[in-house]
């Protein structure tokens, strides 16, 4: 189940779900308060409570998973579960007695709001508030009556005892006295003047402020309206104006206060009533204000507790949280690290404890294995060197033939591309000759191999080896033309040592028999002279032959100088190019000069003899293909960093089958050649520190470069036998 859940991430449908619970409650509660137009009718107990429960929990559903949320982040990961798992148990012990609390807390109140505002509350307010009306209003009857009573007792005794004199005694004692026998405490004669001003006349009993005069301008308004008498109450007093004699503009003023305790009762009722009165118009909203104040109170409860859990969380957990990052810098190499955190007498100092001894013996254990990898690597790196420097190819195979190991000389010696790396296939897939050697049950042997367009003689060496064999091959395709070329150095030597010699005694002797016998021969003189003239031609050529072997056994050290290598290749063209005015000649050549160190005359003997190769194939080609061929020799100098590359391109008969062995001596393809002129080019390149190849053509005939060192090393010298 924790499985499933977490692939439909089952905690994010939970907060949707929440969420959209959440709406539908707002929205529902909303609507059950907002529906009814009567601000003074009340919900039902049970139907409030269950808005208010019905919000909370998806409310503190969604607290919950953010305060979830919130832990996983926090803990990255290395203790999430830990985290989560406290901030789950303090929201629910928050939660569950705050939820219970608030739906207690919601019922309580409704039941005493219900109470409150009952019908019999109400009428009880009520029957108070009439109570009180109709106090206030018997009380303003009653000054109102007792007022105009006095009004005509005080036209009498105007009338009879102050009709000169407002001051006179008698009518004040008789004043005062109807004032005490009608509970009045304020009360005065007004005079009224056509203007409409009025004065007070007599007063008794005015307390400070009171002034009855602004009373009566008020009054007499209302009088010329038609009204008999004016009676108004405030805080302090009730007040009534009557006429004594309207005619004569005077009046009584009859003031009673409120100080009285029946009076002041009557006015904190009647607050009391309009305040109730302005609860019951509020009623509804003091309920939906008091389930909201409970729903944020509560929700604060629990989000106050998942801040207390995240915080304690991240304090418990904080030491298991640094020592799995620890143990993940350990696991990833560092072996130093040490936890500074507790290391008292408690769980987690004995767990670092022992986490810093483990960590202190893996640094001393992963010190002695990196000081012997290091000595490995050193050996490895060693015998890797050396078997790189080495130009003998080295092939390490297993039991089942697969390669281990290669050098470089050995990728090179195999592979058509040096790049190539043969490990992990089969030596007898790559080099069946070689396998073909380890097959016969030798340990040695010479096998001969295609590289391309070369074809490699190699001197094979096989040992066994720890669960394999090491296969050694070194290239003696070099080695064994050089020796082929000193034994015909030899040759040559020897040939035209014993040829030399009698060559000039039989010439000698061919010129002298001609000179003294030609006119004693008679009728067979042409004869004669045809046959001493063969003779003294072969001679020639016979000499010719031997200075050529004299050329290639003894050909002197060379000389090297600072050359301009186009001159040497212009002249040497322009020779050619004066002999055979039939083959079109063409020389590509760079701008400026090409310097070159070499020798003059060996130089220009190598392009010669290149070029009369050249001519000669074009020859060959025109005599097989008649009139119509045009032969053609283009010449190209590409001048480089280290080397200078010489290029002769010709449209003859092309290169042999066996193009490899051209450039050895005594190898020729021409019936009168001596194969010696290619193997006097490539001895005089390479002592120039160069190299000739030779490559197809594109229009069927021979491309022949001749590559040059510019400042070639001198060669050492040697003593050319006698």
């Amino acid at each position: 189940m924790v499985v499933a859940s977490r692939r439909a991430n089952l905690f994010r449908w939970l907060e949707i779900g929440a969420g959209v619970a959440l709406a539908i409650m707002i929205v529902a509660t909303w609507t059950a308060f907002a529906k009814t137009p009567d601000e003074t009718q009340l919900l039902p107990t049970r139907q409030t409570s269950m808005l208010l429960v019905g919000t909370l929990i998806p409310a503190m559903a969604l607290l919950v998973l953010l305060g979830r949320r919130l832990a996983l982040r926090r803990a990255a990961g290395s203790t999430a579960r830990m985290h989560v798992r406290l901030v789950f148990v303090f929201s629910i012990i928050a939660a569950v007695p705050t939820l219970l609390v608030a739906t207690f807390a919601a019922i309580l109140f409704q039941s005493g709001v219900d109470f409150w505002f009952s019908d019999s509350s109400r009428g009880l307010m009520d029957s108070a508030n009439n109570l009180a009306r109709g106090y206030y209003e018997q009380n303003q009857v009653d000054v109102s009556q007792e007022t105009r009573a006095m009004a005509g007792d005080m036209l009498y005794l105007l009338r009879e005892r102050a009709a000169d004199d407002l001051a006179n005694r008698d009518f004040l004692e008789d004043y005062n006295y109807q004032m005490q026998r009608r509970e009045i405490n304020e009360s005065a004669i007004l005079q009224a003047f056509p203007d409409g001003t009025v004065n007070t006349a007599v007063a008794i009993g005015l307390v400070e402020g009171n002034q009855p005069a602004l009373a009566g301008e008020k009054a007499l308004k209302k009088f010329a309206d038609g009204a008999i008498e004016v009676v108004q109450a405030n805080s302090m007093r009730v007040e009534a104006i009557i006429p004594i004699d309207r005619e004569a503009g005077i009046y009584l003023y009859n003031a009673r206060n409120n100080e009285s305790l029946s009076f002041s009762q009557w006015e904190k009722a009647t607050d009391v009533v309009a305040r109730y009165q302005q609860l019951t118009e509020r009623a509804r909203a003091l309920q939906l204000r008091f389930n909201l104040a409970l729903f944020f109170v509560s929700l604060a409860l629990v989000g106050f507790a998942v801040w207390f859990a995240l915080r304690f969380a991240d304090r418990q957990v904080e030491p298991l949280t640094n020592l799995v990052l620890a143990a993940g810098k350990v696991g990833a190499g560092n072996f130093a690290l040490r936890i500074e955190g507790r290391t008292g007498a408690d769980e987690i100092g004995l767990l670092n404890r022992a986490f810093n001894r483990m960590t202190a013996q893996l640094e001393a254990q992963t010190d002695d294995l990196m000081r012997a990898n290091r000595e490995l690597d050193e050996r490895r790196a060693f015998i890797e060197a050396v078997l790189e420097s080495m130009t003998a190819g080295i092939v390490s195979i297993d039991e089942d033939g697969t390669i281990q190991l290669m050098n470089t000389s050995a990728r090179a010696l195999l592979f058509d591309d040096a790049s190539q790396d043969g490990r992990g296939r089969g030596f007898a897939e790559i080099s069946p000759q070689i396998a073909g050697v380890m097959e016969q049950g030798g340990d040695r042997g010479i096998v001969t191999l295609n590289r391309g367009a070369d074809l490699l003689t190699l001197a094979v060496r096989i040992a066994p080896a720890t669960g394999g064999k090491v296969i050694t091959f070194e290239d003696i395709t070099r080695q064994l033309l050089d020796q082929r070329r000193a034994a015909w150095s030899d040759v040559a030597r020897r040939i035209a040592h014993e040829i030399k010699n009698p060559l000039t005694p039989i010439q000698l002797a061919t010129e002298r028999l001609k000179r003294r016998y030609r006119t004693k021969v008679g009728d067979d003189a042409a004869l004669f002279d045809e046959l001493t003239s063969t003779i003294v031609r072969q001679v020639g050529a016979l000499r010719k032959m031997v200075d050529e072997f004299s050329s290639f056994a003894r050909l002197p050290k060379p000389v090297f100088r600072d050359e301009n290598a186009l001159d040497l290749v212009r002249q040497a063209v322009f020779l050619q190019e004066v002999a055979h005015q039939d083959i079109a000649f063409t020389f590509d050549t760079p701008e400026g000069e090409v310097p070159l160190s070499c020798d003059r005359h060996q130089f220009g003997q190598a392009m010669t003899n290149v070029l009369k190769n050249a001519v000669e194939a074009v020859e060959a080609r025109a005599a097989e293909e008649g009139e119509g061929f045009a032969g053609k020799i283009a010449v190209s100098i590409a001048p480089g960093e280290d080397v200078v590359d010489i290029c002769v391109t010709d449209n003859g008969v092309g290169l042999p089958a066996d193009r490899d062995r051209i450039a050895e001596p005594y190898v020729t393809t021409r019936e009168k050649g001596t194969g010696l002129g290619l193997a006097i080019v490539t001895k005089i390149v390479e002592e120039h520190g160069g190299e000739m190849s030779f490559a197809p053509a594109p229009d069927g005939g021979t491309q022949v470069i001749l590559r040059f060192a510019r400042t070639p090393e001198e060669p050492a010298s040697e003593e050319t036998p006698a």
